[in-house]
């Protein structure tokens, strides 16, 4: 069951084309260096994984690129051209991790609701519903919710939503191994339906099962970029698994 929650524009199944790129993203908290010239690229209809271990950078950088942290110096770029603070939201919509809004409201009602905010047919709301098996909780207060439903209904409203571009910060926190492997499907066929995915993830199986390619990252700086074949070949460990590449690379 597919749910296309993309513009028409946006919509194009070219995984040549650069989407998002930082550029230089360097921001510092006193003494401690969070990200350090950090440059990558994002491509279109394709899952990227932000790797490292806690404490490297990614939720600095996903605030940064989101528009919600001041960088020190740095720019981030929509298909080449500066996409200024104020611009976007209009292109991307975050979801940081462990978030749990609007505890005393029904799920029914927020999703209700963003359907209403960003003009999603009923057809829609039902179909994010059950891809995202839902419909047990529709009548829960957010509060009331588990771990894992809760971390169900955020990725269901950030689906709904028409951004081109999600990021997420630890998706499956929450869940179990095989309902990890159902949101992986879940993320899969979001980005086969246009959506493009910068993910956040610290279990290094997961993001391999996952992910097209790779931002490694330590200690606030880029220790590698590409995909699993190009990162093997960088390390020069042809068959190696994410784990093996990352603790190469860093």
């Amino acid at each position: 069951m597919t749910v296309s929650t993309t513009t028409g524009a946006e919509n194009i199944h070219d995984y040549t084309t650069v989407l998002l790129q930082t550029a230089g993203l360097s921001k510092r908290y006193g003494d401690e260096q969070a990200l350090a010239d950090v440059s990558f690229d994002v491509r279109s209809n394709e899952i990227v994984g932000l790797i490292g271990p806690n404490g490297a950078g990614k939720t600095t950088l996903l605030e940064a690129i989101a528009g919600l942290l001041p960088v020190d110096s740095g720019a981030v770029l929509w298909r080449d051209s500066a996409l200024p603070f104020d611009r976007r939201r209009d292109w991307i919509f975050f979801l940081p991790d462990g978030l749990r809004p609007w505890q005393e409201q029904h799920v029914v009602q927020l999703m209700e609701f963003f359907a209403a905010v960003y003009h999603r047919p009923s057809f829609v709301v039902g179909n994010t519903i059950g891809l995202l098996g839902l419909s047990p909780v529709l009548r829960k207060r957010v509060a009331a919710l588990s771990k894992g439903f809760c971390r169900r209904l955020m990725l269901a409203l950030a689906l709904l939503t028409p951004h081109p571009l999600l990021l997420m910060d630890e998706p499956f926190d929450g869940f179990d191994l095989r309902q990890t492997r159902e949101m992986m499907d879940v993320l899969r066929e979001a980005a086969a339906a246009g959506r493009t995915l910068v993910l956040a993830i610290h279990q290094l199986i997961d993001a391999e099962r996952v992910c097209d390619r790779f931002v490694l990252l330590a200690g606030g700086r880029v220790r590698g970029h590409g995909s699993l074949d190009e990162l093997r070949r960088r390390t020069g460990q042809v068959g190696a698994g994410l784990e093996d590449v990352f603790l190469a690379l860093t």
